[in-house]
Order: structure tokens, then sequence, then C-alpha cells
């Protein structure tokens, strides 16, 4: 059993100056009619020995404090404030910049939010002082104990205990509240919006300190109290009119932010079953709620049965209020939940069920898992997501079926491996948790975090087995229950020593698992595809690994992550993984490919069906004696999966889903077919449907298949559904329109009444076939025609089915039948024969859109689809004016219910931003934000804007600086501060619009400034002058524009390197960008190379040494440039490169070499950096690099093809060439046996042909032909000569009418060193030219990470 951990409540002493809270008592009443708070709460505190005490506290007026009954000084300040300064934003002109603003203004507000507000003096008496010096073991207790008051007043030595155990007495009111708690009509709730707990009482708003709480509301004798904890009594006063008094008591340690309160008018509904659970709604919703709540007892029990323990918080409370009031769908607290009332559904609606449920029972489980135990450390929360999921799958497996449990985590593992590909999604990186300031709960990587814990800790349970796991579990909650144990934390490695101890895995696989699948990033891609070689019996599986992520990104969390062990070139993660084949004699799974290993490789798996292995092929001509034949390899190549004598019928990888993979399986597609059809895996078929409607030509056996499935009623809704649209995507002209007529003549067999030909009356008694037929209207819609229309065939059946749809005498509601129709409409793409189809439609849609607002269906569904289908009509037809008109007055805040409202509000955005723009849907966004009172309205604005932000990031240069600005001021206003999420979205709309992540993660905590060239003085003294490199960016090189961006290197012989921007570049400072490219490059002389050590110290004196550097990662390269002549050509010599990663583009790799070296002029030394960055676009074009991608099977040999290099002078040791690799030695020797075999067969043939006289006429023209081109080539070589030298001459006349006296200085040093040339008798005797010698140069490129502190 893991040792408890004694660091927690140190860490929690550490950031609260060592107070501690041991126990509060929240006493409050409540105005409704007046919005108003107030009351004082009680907390017994251990005061630090410097008598301070901090806690926090905002959004309310502090009317006085006390400690043990006596008057205490303190200091209050609240969190926000607002900061009028005109000219902050000036500097503000693109969306960089903008982006840049935003991270330091973000995370300026979140660091002030972390730090306590509310400063309490406690006076200490001396001799209490003195006795707790004299007894450290008291001390201890109290710095270890986490709750239990009773425990500490009673210790030893009491009377030293109950002197350093203060009660501080806080009287306060809040009066208009904005954030923590809201009020709307007769309700008031609060929210667990991160670190606002405090915005409503004064507490320790911390997640990792936890105290037990007494709860007193008075409120009136009319509404509901509800709260955390066991209700003890109601008390009624004598007032007039009466107040009624809740008293709750909680007795398990929690967090402040997990306190919660609702005061309505509410219906209480008692569970029949268990006297644990209550219900609370509004009197309109008591239907609703009880049809909804009937199955909870069943979910309540399992989760108990399944822990083997009783629920921790004594009773469980569900409260629903409306969603306009409510800040999320769920707002978690101790021992009760609140709900909005979207989730409730009478007996008439299907669709709304399966939902809710799952929801209802999340919640349920994050009360065990997240509420009652805690994570030790916020890189600890994701293994508390992850179990309550996984005891959510628990659930979905037994209530509603394990195909729905597979197919909802097959395509939640879909999902992870798609956006696993940045350090962001980390689970347990400190960088990625740790560093977030718990925004990582909020966005778009909050549902892949907690994905990817679900199934992390499923692959767990697949490696020890379902009944280790569940112990592993039930040894938790039993931990946490025992009294005698003061924490009730978990931790990562607390939990790997359970799966070693318990579910028995061992420590070496453990010690790899948890570093690469927790504390790293990405997950792994596996492309396969088999041969069947029939000689053998065998399946040749070949295997090709990769990664999700990019190498930089895993590189970043390594560093940020001590634990996380990275090794080079190792591609893989630990374990090995089945492979199912199905043969004509079986299934027989094969655990035999190893996630780890090398990028490429070759499996061979035996065959047991014995069909093949009898058929004995005839021995061939030119046979070996032991039967082998010199033709073996070449035959079984051949691919015979799918022929008649393979006895394969169709292979699987991973079946169980045993790992987190994004698996590529290649296979014929007759055996994609025979899984549809054959395999019973739910998951099995779903992927046979994805690749069947990807292939470039679909054939009438794969639409047959299809159908076929289709038309089972025994095969999983979801998946049928799948193969609906599947047939959809397959229907062509090509195919006849198979795939449409397949969908038709389904529904009509279903819903049609055969003798009239029209639909029939709706029945929905069978929910999977309701499911699929829902579906099909849309399935039919989305077909397409050559020209990218809809048939006219599938225009008129969707409008034939609106027009005679017939809901009477159906027991359940159609709106969501309706509304899947409406949505049909919207997906039609009208052409010149179904445009006068459109009237039709449209009016049938307004139609229902005036019944809809008589009488209101079930959430308004009905119009939300009406106003997305006109929406999508307006997008194609672009009738902005009047459908802008139409959905305009569904904004109304009086009429129009919450969910039609914002659904109208993001009709609005997308219709201003295809038509005028991103800068304008900016402007209208923040003007609906200010008209919009609900925080969860604003919250799902601000989602729809983020998301459309990734659309198109291309026009984003168009947005002005006003809206950018106007953007910065919303992020930093009073309105964000109240609603955390809004703050959190605004936030990363402004990154997307920079084209970064949005998320924290990789952003730097330092504030950048802009780098600026300062000039120096002219009277400097002259230190050891540097050498300017002019270095062109690898895509701005490739194009060869004139605006091309360079940066200068200034190059020191001491080794350093310093960047200077050029005047070229934005001048808009991007210091906070995650990534920008730092160079070091250290100068290494040669011996024959003095004279441009000479040239070093008399360089330019105009030019000083700069000093601005930019800090960032970067990598680049290791070169040694050695001297050459000026006149000598290019070839493609040895070369000295080294291939390294690039921080110019994930995934990309840079290259870099000195292409040429010679002084152009006596006053500067220039040296030509040629930069390529990797890419599969293009070929080499003239003497630049060619840009390619390395792929996974490259050798380290094969980096080097392709690139040209420098003839080879005197080298020394360290500056000594590459050699060519092995594979372009092998190339050599291929190519030379090639051509000794060419010049035999022509030797051959000139026997035979001696005597033909049209023979020997062709090859003395060949000889006269090869003459005459040496002599252009060298014809050729003698004038680039010529034009070369006269090149230079020309050069060096322009530079002597500009020399001052600084060419005196290098004429002498021209003569020294070419004495000293003459005298070493070096290659370079006799030349005349300054370029004869050049410095030898070894660049280094170090990658460096900023933002992980």
């Amino acid at each position: 059993m893991a040792k408890p951990r004694k660091t927690k409540n140190e860490e929690q002493k550490t950031e609260n100056s060592d107070a501690v809270v041991r126990h509060q008592k929240l006493c409050i009443s409540i105005d409704m009619k007046n919005r108003r708070i107030y009351g004082y709460t009680e907390l017994k505190v251990v005061v630090p020995e410097s008598g301070l005490v901090r806690l926090h506290a905002d959004n309310m007026t502090i009317h006085s404090i006390s400690v043990d009954g006596e008057s205490a000084d303190f200091d209050f300040f609240p969190h926000h404030q607002l900061v009028e300064d005109v000219e902050r934003w000036r500097s503000v002109s693109c969306t960089n910049s903008a982006a840049d603003a935003a991270c330091s203004t973000y995370i300026s507000a979140l660091d002030k939010e972390m730090s306590p507000n509310l400063l309490i003096l406690c006076r200490k008496s001396v001799k209490s002082t003195s006795d707790q010096q004299g007894q450290t073991n008291v001390g201890d207790t109290l710095q270890s104990s986490s709750g239990e008051s009773k425990q500490v007043l009673t210790g030893s030595n009491g009377h030293s205990v109950d002197e350093s155990v203060k009660l501080v007495r806080i009287d306060y009111w809040v009066e208009k509240a904005e954030t923590g708690v809201h009020f709307k009509d007769n309700v008031l709730h609060t929210d667990n919006q991160i670190r606002r707990a405090h915005c409503w009482f004064p507490c320790l708003d911390s997640s990792l300190h936890c105290c037990c709480y007494d709860l007193e509301f008075t409120v009136d004798s009319t509404f509901v109290a509800v709260s955390n904890g066991t209700l003890l009594h109601q008390v009624l006063s004598k007032d007039d009119p009466p107040r009624k008094t809740y008293v709750y008591s909680l007795n398990v340690p929690v967090s402040a932010g997990w306190i919660s309160l609702v005061v309505a008018p509410f219906e209480i509904f008692p569970d029949r079953h268990s006297s644990l659970l209550s219900y609370m709604c509004l009197p309109a919703s008591l239907s609703m709620l009880r049809n909804t709540v009937g199955f909870f007892h069943s979910a309540f029990s399992h989760y108990e049965d399944y822990l083997s323990a009783s629920f921790p918080f004594g009773s469980y409370k569900q409260v629903f209020i409306p969603p306009d009031m409510a800040t999320s769908a769920m707002s978690l607290g101790a021992s009760m939940c609140i709900f909005s009332t979207q989730l409730l559904f009478d007996e008439k609606v299907i669709d709304q069920t399966i939902d809710s449920r799952i929801k209802l029972a999340y919640a349920l489980a994050s009360q065990w898992f997240g509420v009652f135990i805690t994570a030790e450390a916020p890189a600890d929360e994701w293994l508390l997501s992850g179990l309550a999921g996984y005891l959510t799958d628990s659930f979905v497996k037994r209530f509603l079926g394990n195909n729905e449990a597979r197919y909802r985590r097959y395509k939640a593992n879909c999902a992870v491996c798609k956006a696993d590909v940045t350090g962001a999604t980390a689970l347990c990186a400190s960088a990625a948790s740790t560093d977030l300031y718990e925004t990582q709960c909020m966005g778009l990587f909050r549902k892949i975090r907690s994905w990817k814990a679900v199934s992390i800790l499923q692959m767990l349970e697949k490696q020890m087995g379902p009944e280790s796991f569940r112990k592993i579990l039930q040894m938790i909650i039993y931990r946490a229950q025992d009294k005698s144990r003061l924490l009730r934390t978990l931790s990562t490695k607390e939990f790997r020593h359970f799966s070693n101890k318990v579910g028995n895995l061992e420590r070496p696989f453990l010690k790899e698992f948890f570093p690469r699948w927790v504390g790293s990033c990405g997950c792994p891609v596996l492309r396969m595809g088999p041969s069947y070689n029939k000689r053998k019996n065998m399946i040749e599986l070949s295997v090709v690994r990769g990664c999700t992520a990019t190498s930089d990104s895993l590189r970043k969390v390594s560093n940020g992550n001590p634990d996380t062990e990275t090794r080079e070139g190792d591609v893989g993660w630990p374990g090995m993984m089945s492979i199912r084949v199905h043969e004509l004699d079986g299934m027989y799974d094969h655990p035999s490919l190893p996630m780890a290993g090398e990028t490429l490789q070759l499996l061979e798996i035996p065959c047991h069906s014995k069909n093949s292995a009898r058929r004995i092929q005839k021995p061939k001509k030119g046979a070996k004696a032991d039967g082998s034949d010199d033709n073996g390899d070449a035959f079984a190549t051949v691919d015979m999966l799918s022929g008649v004598d393979s006895p394969l019928l169709w292979l699987r990888a991973d079946p169980e889903m045993e790992y987190l993979a994004d698996i590529h399986f290649h296979q014929p597609v007759q055996m994609w077919i025979n899984q549809l059809e054959r395999d019973k895996d739910v998951i099995a078929q779903a992927q046979a449907i994805a690749t069947l409607e990807t292939l470039p030509q679909h054939s009438f056996a794969v639409v047959n298949a299809l159908n076929n499935f289709l038309s089972d009623s025994k095969a999983f809704w979801r998946v049928r559904i799948e193969a609906a649209f599947a047939l959809a995507i397959t229907s062509s002209e090509e195919t006849d329109w198979a795939g449409l007529l397949h969908l038709v003549k389904f529904y009509k067999s279903r819903r049609f009444d055969e003798t009239i030909g029209l639909p029939r009356p709706n029945d929905f008694h069978d929910f999977p076939e309701y499911f699929v037929l829902e579906a099909v209207p849309l399935a039919i819609a989305m077909v397409r025609s050559a020209d990218k229309k809809s048939p006219r065939e599938a225009v008129e059946f969707v409008s034939q089915l609106l027009k005679y749809n017939d809901n009477h005498g159906n027991p359940y509601s159609d709106v969501y039948w309706l509304a899947a129709l409406i949505q049909s409409i919207g997906e039609l793409e009208f052409g010149q024969q179904s445009i006068q189809l459109l009237s039709s439609l449209l009016k049938r849609i307004d139609r229902l859109l005036q019944f809809d607002r008589m009488m209101p269906s079930y959430n308004g569904v009905l119009t939300i689809s009406c106003i997305r289908s006109l929406t999508q009509i307006a997008l194609k037809l672009t009738a902005l004016d009047r459908v802008f008109c139409l959905i305009k007055p569904f904004r109304n805040f009086e009429t129009a219910p919450w969910q039609v409202r914002i659904e109208a509000s993001r009709a609005l955005l997308d219709l201003e931003f295809y038509f005028k723009g991103i800068d304008s849907a900016l402007s209208l966004f923040m003007e609906f934000l200010d008209e919009e009172p609900s925080l969860r309205g604003q919250v799902k604005l601000a989602v729809h804007v983020m998301h459309m932000c990734q659309i198109r990031h291309e026009s984003f240069s168009d947005i002005q600086s006003l809206t950018l600005v106007a953007l910065l001021r919303l992020l930093e206003s009073r309105k964000a501060f109240n609603n955390v999420f809004l703050r959190h979205h605004l936030f990363c709309i402004l990154q997307i619009l920079a084209g970064r992540p949005p998320t924290l993660y990789g952003v730097p905590r330092v504030q950048i400034q802009p780098v600026v060239d300062a000039e120096p003085s002219t009277d400097e003294k002259i230190k050891s002058a540097p050498l300017k490199l002019r270095i062109s960016m690898p895509q701005e090189a490739l194009t060869g524009t004139p605006e091309a961006k360079h940066t200068h290197i200034i190059i020191s012989p001491d080794g350093l390197a310093i960047a200077e921007a050029s005047k070229e570049a934005d001048t808009v400072s991007n210091g906070n960008e995650r990534r920008v490219p730092v160079v070091k490059i250290r100068v290494k002389q040669s011996a024959a190379s003095s004279r441009a050590e000479d040239l070093d110290n008399v360089l330019d004196n105009s030019r000083g040494d700069h000093n601005e550097t930019e800090l960032a990662a970067s990598s680049s390269v290791s070169v040694d440039a050695p001297h050459r002549l000026t006149n000598v050509p290019m070839s493609t010599s040895n070369h000295n490169l080294e291939e390294v990663h690039s921080c110019h583009d994930q995934g990309s790799r840079m290259t870099a070499s000195i292409g040429s070296a010679k002084f152009v002029n006596d006053d500067e030394v220039s040296k030509e950096l040629q930069c390529t960055a990797d890419s599969r676009k293009g070929n080499s074009h003239g003497g630049q690099l060619s840009p390619r991608v390395k792929t996974n099977g490259e050798t380290d040999a094969e980096k080097y093809a392709g690139v040209q290099s420098l003839p080879v002078g005197g080298q020394d040791e360290v500056g000594a060439s590459l050699a060519l690799g092995d594979s372009d030695l092998g190339v050599r020797k291929k190519k030379e046996k090639k051509e000794k075999k060419r010049k035999r067969e022509e030797k051959a043939d000139d026997k035979g042909r001696r005597d033909d006289p049209e023979y020997l006429e062709r090859k003395r023209l060949k000889k006269e032909q090869k003459k005459q081109i040496k002599k252009e080539r060298v014809k050729m070589q003698t004038t680039d000569a010529t034009a070369s030298s006269a090149a230079l001459q020309n050069l060096g006349e322009i530079t002597e009418s500009k020399a001052t006296s600084t060419s005196v200085e290098l004429k002498k040093l021209k003569e020294a060193s070419e004495a000293r040339v003459a005298k070493s008798g070096g290659e370079g005797k006799g030349e005349a030219t300054v370029g004869s010698s050049v410095p030898k140069l070894r660049i280094k490129i170090k990658s460096r990470t900023i933002g992980n502190s």
C-alpha cells in the first residue's frame, strides 16, 4: 500500500502564509426582493507565526472582523480593478501583437486571483508562542491534520493548541451580486466557476485546502434553500412575514469551490426507491422531472455495488433550474448538483433520453471521484476526471448496452487521436496542468483531455483485467472513508503503485507506460498492409509506425517534465498489439505486434487454414534441388489476399481497443465487405463503412453491402445510420444513383403505404428503427450530382415527406422528426431543375415557425431547426437581407425562449461573417455580448465565434486594430471577470486570430520587450569586430521575391551570436510568440585562414555590438565551411551537413549550409547561409536545397541525399567534411554495375553488327556529337571564369571609390596575408583575389524553450 504523503498541507500552508482553516460556519440571510445577501462567517484558523491570516474575498462589503471576540485590523482590496488608460493598447496593430497583449492581460488577471486579498492581523499571546515552540509534536499534528477540529482541540497539551487556533468572525454583505451567486426572478443560485466561491462568502478559495462546514440559510417561508451536506432541521421564525432557516452540516472536508446554494420556490420530489435521493425543480417542470429521474436509483445502486461502498455524503440532491439562469449544463457541488431544465423530458420525447441519462450518471460519478476523492496536485486532476468517466462508462455498458458503450468509446478515441498533437494534451505534465491556472478544464482541450484519461485507464484495465481494476477503485474508496486517515487525495504515483501491487502489472511496464501515455503527448499512428505468402502459408504484415504529435511537441513536453523519458529514435509505446485473422477455418488472435520498435517492420503471421497449404506448386524450370526457386521472393509478393487460393476472409488490428491508436489498415475491398457483413462487432462494422465510403471508386458490390447492412434490423442502429450516409456518398452517376435508389426504397418499405404511395402516420414504437428512419432524409439530402447539386428526385422526396407528415395516433412527439426533415432542406443544393421547389419549401418552413410560436415545441427544437435551415439557404443563394430580417425578431429578449435567442444570434453572426468578413462579425459579436444577460448565453456565443475563427484564418489580415483593441478591453472588463468561461474563450479567440493554439500552454510568463536597433557612437573603441551573416528564411528563399524577410546574425570571435532583426521585417514586436528563430554560431579558424582573422579586427567601426537577443526555442545545424577558390565551380563532392529539427514549422526539419564564402568588398565579409525547410513540396531548383519530408522509414544516410556541397581545400580534424554515406556508395556501385552491363551488351551488339553500314554510320555520328558537347562545356567554363573575374574587378573598383582610411589598413593586411599564403604553399598559391581564403565556421544552433516556468 502506498505510503501517505505529508507534503500537501505543507504546500497549502506555504501558499497561504501558513494559515490553515480547520472549520468554517456560514450564516447568511437572503433578501430576494432587494437581491441582497447579509450575514457572517466564522472560521477556526491555525494562525501562523507571523499572525497574519490571508483569505480570499471579492464582490462584497466587509462590515467588521473580530478574532476571538476582539476587533481585528484587516486590509481588503478587490482583485478586479479596471484600468482606464487610453494609451495602453496603442501598440496593438495586428493580430500577433493583440495575441501577445491578451497573454499578458490574461496571465496577469489569473495571477492576481490566485493571491489572497483579505489580510487579517491576529495578535498572538507570548505564552502560546513560547509553548508552541517547545511542542513540535503538536505543531506537526496541526500541520498534517486536514479537517477534524475536535481532534485538534482535545489533543495532548490541549491548552497550547486551543490558544493557537483562533476564531475569526467576518460580518459582511453582498449587494447586486454579479458573479459567484446570481439572482433572477425568484431564484438564487451559485455556480462552480473557478475561484468564484469567495465572491459570495469569505474563504480560503483553493482547491488544495479542505475543511468541514456548518451552513445556515434564512429565507422567506415560501422558499426552499438547498445546500450541501445533511439537512439537520428547519427553524420557522416568529417574524411577520415569517422566515425559515435551513441548517445543513457537511462533515466531509471539501474545498470552498464545492459549496453550493440554490433558493427558489421548489417542488421536492423524493425518490421512491432510496431515501438518500431527492430532486427539486420549479412547479412547471415537475412532470418532466418525474419522468427523467425515474431511472436514477439504478445508477446510484450500481455505483455503490461496483465500488462496494456507501455514498460518502449521506444524501444526494439534484436541482433543476431554467437554462437561462444556469451558468453551465451541470454545476457540481458536494452532495448536490445543479442542472439545467434542458435535460428534463417527458414520456413523449425519445431523442433526449440517452443524453440526459449519461449526463446525470456522470455527475453522480464525479461525486465519488472529484468531490470526495480529490487530486493531490493539479497534475493529478486527469486521474479523477478519468475515473469519473470510467465509472460512467460502466453505467452505459450495463444499462444502455455494450454496443452503445463500445461505439461511444471508439468515437472518443478517434477524436483524441486527431486532437492529441500538442503538449497541451499531456495529462500529467506540469506545463499542461500546474502552469495553466486550472484553465485546462475549459475550452477545446477539456473534452479531449477527459476522453484521453478514460482511454488510458481502460488500457490499464485491459492489461490487468477488469476485476483487478475494480479492486483498485474499491481500495481507493475504502482508504478515503477511513476516518483515521487525514488525507483523501489521490496522486498519479499512488495509482501507479496500486497498478503494480493490486493489478499485478510489472514495474518495467509501468515505468514505461505512465511517462509515455500520461506524462507526454501524442498517440501512435500505425499503417499496416498484409500480403499472403502462399508458398509459406503465412501473412506478411508490413507496419509503419508514427506519432500524431510532432517531435518538437514531444521535446517541449519532455523538457518541462523531468519524469518523462523520451528516447531519440524510438518510435512506439509499451505493450503488444493483437492482430485478429479471420480465416476459412475460424478466427485466430496473434498478439505479435510490438507497439515500440523500428519505424518500418515486417511481421510474419502463420495461417491455420490448411486449404491453401495442401496445394503444392509444380516444380518450375530452373528450380533448385532443395525445392526452392530463384523467383520465390517475387512470387511471394504477389497480393493473393482476396484471391481464390487465399484462406483469409479479413484482418483486424487491435480488435478489443486495448490501445489508443490511430490505425490505418489496408486490405482489399472484398475483405472490407466481408468484415462488414460477417463481423458482429460494432467497431469492426464502423471501420469497414468508414473505409468503403472513402474509396475513390465505388462498385456495385460496395453499394449492395451497405444497403444490406442498412436493411438489417439486428444491426446496431448507430452503425446503420453511418451506412445510410455512406450510401449517400457512394451515390453518383457512375453507379446509376444506386445509393439514392436504395435509400428511397428502404424508407418507403418502412414508412409508405403501398396502396396509395404516400407516407403512413407516424409510429415510433420501435426506437432503433425510429432513429435510423429519422436520419435517412438527411442522408438523401446530401446526395450530389456531378455539378455538386442535389438531384431533383432527392428534393421532391424530402418535400413530399414534409408535406405529408402525420403524427395523429402516435403517443410520441414528432418534434425531433420534423426538425430532421427541416435540417434536410438546409442540406439541399438547388439547381436549375429544382429551384422552383424552393418556394414551396420556404412556405412550409414559415408555417412551422408560426405554429411553433403559438405552441412552443420541446426546448424550441423546431424553431431552432428552421433558423438553421434558413441560414444555410441564405448562404447558398446570397439572400442576405430577407433572411436577416426574418431571423432578427427571434432575438427578442421578452418573447423568444433562451435557446431560440441564442440560435438566432448564431445565425446572424454566420451571415455577417460570410457576407461582410471577420471584422464585421467580431463587432457584431461584441454588440450581442453587451445585450445578452445570461452567462451561459455569452459563453455559447463566444464558443461559436471561436469555431468561426478556426474556419478561415487566411482572411484575418483585414481585421482593424480598433476591433482588436475592443476585444482586449472586453477581456479585461468586469463582464469577463464575472464569467470566467467567457474570459477564457475571448483569450482563445485572440490566439486563434494570430494562428496560435487556443490554450495557455506554451505561453511565456515573462513579457518580452520589442527589439530596437540602437545606433552606437562612432568614437567607440574597436573591439573584436563580429561577422554579420544574412540568413534567408526557408520559405522566402525558395520564392525569390524581393520582399523576402531576412535575419542578420552578428557573429563574434568568442563564439557568441546575437540576432538582429532586419529592417524589412515587421516593426511590431512579437515578444510573446512561442517560437522565434535563435541562432548560436561559433567561429573556428583554420590555419590557412589567417587573413580573415586579421580582417575581423578592422571591420566597420560604425557598426557596434548589438545586444538585442530574441528569446525562444530554435534548432539548426552544425556546418563546416572549408576555404575554397572563388573561380572554382560548384561541385557535388563531400560536404559536412547535419540535419536537425526546425522551429519554422511543426514537423519540419531545417538544414543549412554555407553555399559560398568570398569577400565581397574591403569593408564587409559576407557569407550566404542557405536554409531550406524539408517538406513534401517540390524538388530542388538550381543551387537551392530541395525541400522534402524525412519519412519515418529513411535511414540516417538518406537525409544527406540531394544536397549540393562544396569542394574541399585544406581541412583540420575538427572541420573535416563528411564523406558520402553508405547509401550514396551503394547507388554509385549500382550505377557502375549497370553501366558495365550496358557496355557488355553494346560490345555483343557490335560483334553482330560490324557488317551493317547503317549501324556504323549512327555510331560515328554519336561520337562526333560527344566531342562537340565536350568542346562546348570547356568553352562555357572558360567564359564563366572570365566573367566572374571581371565582375570581381568591377566590384573592387566600386569599393575602392568608396574606400576610406580603412581600405589602407585592409591593403596592408592583404599583403601580409598573401605573404603567409606564399610561405605556407597552400592550394591558394598564386591567387590575387581576396576571397581565395575564408575562415572556417562551425555553426551550432541549440533548441531552447521558454514559458515552461
